[in-house]
């Protein structure tokens, strides 16, 4: 960490302001859609993105705390492993937070408790660290990252985008931006002021880039053997860090969202929340702008890592291009 550095630093602004799709300018990527939440529409649309996932495999999926309500279903990703992906590793690291994945004989009871046991899990930080370096960031120079990362070819970023109650949101930048930081010093290097008694002390805009700068240290390590899915399902606007302390869910679901590029598929997934109806979206949509989270997305194009213009893809109708609000038309209350 570049404390000298920081020191000097300010965060950017707006993080609570929202930029319409007709707003926004630059280039375009491809963001596959479908409503079919399920197994199988989970095996479908990893179908789209899966090509450049080649060798030693990780799938990096936030695998919950005990009995968490809302975490992607355990059979759906038991079947997409099972069918396409028999040789890959879902990866994990600990807790910043004391708790049920604290250290790595919690957590691997607690995997336990969830089901995640028909394949290998890997806890990152079980061996100790790695720095991965941070290109051009404002906060750091390198995250500390559980020291198994390296030991991967490629990752497919598994997320359930839902709510989170510092970050406004967790998508895929989240995921990885803290789910691949160490649970002592990288994840402390996001959250905590240097030498601060409060180890939530970092809040805002300024975490949404500390947390988008170590996302991006992951990102760039395996450059195109990198691929994005959110299931927009059981949207509470708690993460499910809280497991069963979580928010009842309001939000309805959505459907499963795929693509190459990290700030798409986390632009398209806010989006489509945007473009539900007012009483539908009220809930996550305050707990995004209040917390500043918008700030993800504005940082992670400031940094390169993406487009926030894209083309969304209906794969359940012959793959044609399609509206956020005719993704969102026949979405129904949720009924819990």
């Amino acid at each position: 960490m570049c404390e000298t550095c920081s020191a000097k630093k300010v965060p950017g602004t707006d993080g609570d302001k929202y930029i319409p799709f007709s707003e926004r300018t630059g280039e375009t990527s491809t963001v596959y859609f479908t409503r079919d939440l399920s197994a199988a529409g989970l095996q479908k649309i990893y179908d789209k993105i899966q090509e450049n996932l080649k060798g030693k495999t990780a799938i990096k999926l936030h695998t919950g705390e005990k009995h968490g309500p809302n975490i992607i279903p355990r059979p759906w990703v038991q079947n997409l492993i099972e069918k396409d992906m028999p040789d890959a590793t879902i990866v994990e690291t600990n807790t910043y937070y004391e708790g049920d994945r604290y250290t790595t004989e919690q957590h691997r009871e607690t995997l336990k408790v969830n089901g995640w046991t028909f394949c290998p899990v890997d806890i990152m930080d079980e061996e100790g660290t790695v720095d991965l370096p941070v290109k051009d960031g404002k906060w750091f120079d390198h995250m500390t990252m559980g020291s198994h990362i390296t030991d991967y070819d490629s990752m497919l970023v598994l997320t359930h985008f839902k709510g989170h109650t510092m970050g406004g949101f967790g998508g895929s930048n989240k995921n990885i931006g803290i789910g691949c930081a160490d649970g002592r010093i990288g994840k402390g290097m996001i959250h905590t002021v240097e030498g601060s008694s409060n180890m939530w002390s970092i809040a805002e805009e300024e975490l949404m880039e500390r947390i988008t700068e170590s996302s991006k240290a992951t990102v760039d390590h395996f450059g195109k053997q990198i691929a994005y899915i959110n299931c927009l399902r059981n949207m509470s606007v708690s993460c499910d860090c809280e497991g069963v302390g979580a928010e009842p869910v309001v939000t309805p679901n959505i459907g499963i969202l795929a693509s190459a590029d990290i700030l798409a598929i986390d632009q398209a997934s806010v989006d489509l929340v945007f473009a539900l109806g007012e009483e539908d979206r009220k809930a996550l949509v305050e707990r995004i702008t209040t917390r500043h989270g918008l700030r993800q997305l504005s940082y992670m194009k400031e940094m390169g890592m993406g487009n926030d213009r894209y083309h969304l893809i209906d794969i359940d109708n012959g793959d044609v291009e399609i509206s956020l609000e005719d993704a969102v038309k026949d979405v129904v209350p949720f009924e819990g």
